[in-house]
């Protein structure tokens, strides 16, 4: 071997045992990082699941007051 491949290999296995895994950890922790924010999609998601849940809250609530009405004993029954 030449003393410049013997350089370059020297130079390939420095860069593959400090440099590279410090970058592949830095990656990997930019990733984490972004996925516990929630993106404007989730967002969305989550407020229109929070209106949902609340106009269902709301029927429900309406259901047991025409209920009580008709048959007030039907709560005893379950």
């Amino acid at each position: 071997m030449d003393s410049v491949s013997h350089l370059a290999l020297v130079a390939l296995i420095v860069f593959l045992a400090i440099p590279a895994p410090f970058l592949i950890i830095l990656h990997f922790i930019t990733k984490w990082k972004q996925m516990r924010e929630i993106s404007g999609g989730d967002e969305q998601l989550m407020q229109d699941l929070w209106s949902l849940s609340q106009r269902i809250e709301t029927r429900l609530e309406s259901l047991e007051v025409i209920l009580d009405n008709e048959s007030p004993e039907w709560r005893k029954r379950q």
